[in-house]
C-alpha cells in the first residue's frame, strides 16, 4: 500500500481562494475601524469617507503588486522567500522576527473584539468587564487552534459557511442604509449635507486615520502566503485579488454610509460595537442576530490569519531561519507547531487590551515591511529579468506603493515622534542578537535536537517530504 506523502496539498481553487481572501479581509476591521477613522478625521464625514475610498484604491494597487510575488514563486510563504532572495537572509530574518510578534498582535486585537461582540448583549447598556472578555478571547484562540490543526479542507469548509453568514449581515446593513437614504428623511441624510464642513485634520491625523482604515483592508497578502496550497496559482492569485478587493471596497463604502445614515459621528465614536449600536436603532430586538453575524465574520478572519502565518513560519523553517520544528506537518498536512506558536503569543498579547494602540503598532510595522517587499520585487526585476513571471504588475503601481509606505511610516515618526517608535525599531533590531550566533555563525547544540525530537513526539509531527525549488 502506497503511503501518503507528508506535504502541503494544493486543494484550493479560484472560488475557494476568493472566499478565503474575502473572509480574511472582512473581519474585525469594518466593525472597529470606522471609530478610529472618524476619530483621526476630526469627525469630518467627508474626509472620513474619502479616506475609506483612498484606502480601497491603495490596497488594490498594493495587493496587485504583491500578487506578482505569488505567481513568480508559487509556494507557501512566497513573500518571505522573495524577501530573502532579493534582499538577503538578514533583512528577511528581521522581517520574520517582527512577524513573530506583529501577526499575533493582530490576532489578539480581533479576538478581543470578537469576545466583546459576543458578550455585549449580556451587558446591554453597560461597559463589558475586562476579565470575562479576556477569558472568552483565550477560549476563542483555543478553538482556532483546534480547527487549524485539522487541516486545509476543514478550514476551507468553515470559511465557506462563515462567508455566507457575514455576507448576509453586511448585505442587510448596506441595503438598509441605501433604503434610508432613498427615503430622504432629514435625520438620515443630515450627515451627508455639507459633508466636508467642520474641522479639517492635519497631516499626522490623516496618517493615523489611514492606519485605522488600512487595518480594515489588511489581510490581502494571505492569498500569496498560501500559494503552495492553491490550484494553478499563477492564474488564480491575480483573479482572486481583483475579485475579492473590488467586492470588499464596495461593501466597506456602503456599510460606512449606512452607519452614518443612522448614527452621528459622536455616537459612532462612543460605541465599542458600532454594528450592534446601529442595529439597536433599526431593530432593537435583533441585536443578537447582528452579534452572531459579526462574530462569524471576525472568527473567519482570525481563522485565515492563523492559517496564513503558519505557512510563513513553515517556509522560514525550511529556509533555515526558524527551528526545524516549524516545518513539520501533522497527519492533516498542517504545520501544527507554527499554529501553536502563533496562538500562544496571541494569548499573551490579549492581556494588555489597548486595541487602538495595537492597531497603530500593527499598521506601522506592516507598512514598513510592505515597503521592503516592494523594493525586493523591483530588485528582482532588474537582477533576474529572465525569471519566469506569468503575471507582471505595472512598475508605477509598485513605486506608488513604496512612496505611500514611506509617507505613512516617516510622517508618523517625524511629525510626532513617540517612544513606541523607538521601542519598535529597537525590538526589530534585537533580532540581530539571535541572527548572528544561530544563523550567521551557525551555532548549534545537541540540546536543540533533543528538544526538537521531544516536540515531534509530543505533537505527532514529521518533516515534509520535499520542498519547492526555484
Amino acid at each position: 500500500m502506497k503511503e501518503k506523502s507528508v506535504q502541503l496539498q494544493r486543494v484550493i481553487g479560484y472560488i475557494q481562494g476568493t472566499i478565503f481572501l474575502f473572509s480574511m479581509i472582512i473581519g474585525a476591521g469594518i466593525f472597529v475601524a470606522p471609530k478610529g477613522v472618524l476619530k483621526y478625521s476630526s469627525c469630518n464625514v467627508g474626509v472620513s469617507l474619502s479616506i475609506w475610498a483612498a484606502c480601497a484604491v491603495i490596497s488594490m494597487a498594493a495587493a496587485l503588486s504583491v500578487a506578482e510575488v505569488g505567481t513568480t514563486f508559487p509556494r507557501s510563504g512566497a513573500l518571505h522567500y522573495c524577501l530573502k532572495r532579493a534582499l538577503g537572509p538578514f533583512i528577511a530574518f528581521l522581517s520574520l522576527w517582527a512577524d513573530l510578534f506583529n501577526i499575533p498582535a493582530s490576532i489578539a486585537v480581533r479576538s478581543l473584539l470578537l469576545a466583546g461582540y459576543i458578550i455585549q448583549p449580556f451587558y446591554s447598556g453597560c461597559i463589558v468587564p475586562e476579565m470575562p472578555k479576556k477569558c472568552l478571547a483565550l477560549a476563542i484562540l483555543l478553538c482556532l487552534g483546534i480547527l487549524n490543526i485539522r487541516g486545509v479542507k476543514d478550514v476551507t469548509w468553515f470559511q465557506t459557511i462563515t462567508t455566507i453568514v457575514k455576507m448576509t449581515v453586511l448585505g442587510f446593513i448596506c441595503v438598509t442604509g441605501i433604503v434610508l437614504l432613498v427615503r430622504g428623511r432629514k435625520e438620515n441624510i443630515a450627515r451627508f449635507e455639507n459633508a466636508f464642513d467642520g474641522e479639517v485634520p492635519d497631516a499626522l491625523q490623516i496618517v493615523e486615520a489611514f492606519f485605522q482604515g488600512f487595518f480594515a483592508y489588511s489581510g490581502w497578502t494571505v492569498i500569496t502566503n498560501i500559494a503552495g496550497e492553491l490550484k494553478n496559482p499563477t492564474k488564480n492569485i491575480p483573479k482572486c485579488v481583483a475579485t475579492a478587493l473590488t467586492l470588499v471596497s464596495l461593501i466597506y463604502l456602503l456599510v460606512n454610509i449606512s452607519y452614518l445614515a443612522v448614527l452621528t459621528p459622536n455616537e459612532i465614536m462612543s460605541s465599542d460595537a458600532v454594528a450592534v449600536t446601529w442595529m439597536d436603532r433599526i431593530i432593537p430586538s435583533m441585536q443578537w442576530a447582528i452579534s452572531i453575524g459579526v462574530s462569524a465574520s471576525i472568527f473567519s478572519s482570525l481563522n485565515c490569519s492563523v492559517f496564513s502565518v503558519a505557512r510563513t513560519y513553515f517556509v522560514a523553517s525550511q529556509e533555515r531561519q526558524l527551528p526545524l520544528i516549524y516545518s513539520t506537518l501533522n497527519m492533516h498536512s498542517c504545520p501544527a507547531a507554527a499554529v501553536i506558536h502563533t496562538l500562544l503569543f496571541a494569548s499573551i498579547m490579549v492581556i494588555p487590551s489597548d486595541i487602538i494602540s495595537l492597531i497603530n503598532y500593527i499598521g506601522f510595522v506592516g507598512w514598513l515591511q510592505l515597503g521592503l517587499r516592494m523594493v525586493g520585487l523591483i530588485k528582482l526585476r532588474f537582477l533576474e529579468p529572465n525569471l519566469p513571471r506569468p503575471y507582471k504588475v505595472c512598475l508605477p503601481l509598485v513605486f506608488g506603493t513604496i512612496v505611500i509606505s514611506l509617507f505613512l511610516v516617516l510622517t508618523s515618526v517625524i511629525k510626532a515622534p513617540k517612544m513606541q517608535h523607538i521601542y519598535i525599531f529597537l525590538f526589530i533590531l534585537s533580532g540581530v542578537l539571535l541572527y548572528m550566533p544561530f544563523k550567521h555563525f551557525n551555532l548549534h547544540s545537541r540540546y536543540f535536537d533533543k528538544i526538537t525530537c521531544f516536540l515531534q513526539l509530543l505533537l505527532n509531527v514529521s518533516p515534509a517530504d520535499d520542498t519547492d525549488t526555484f
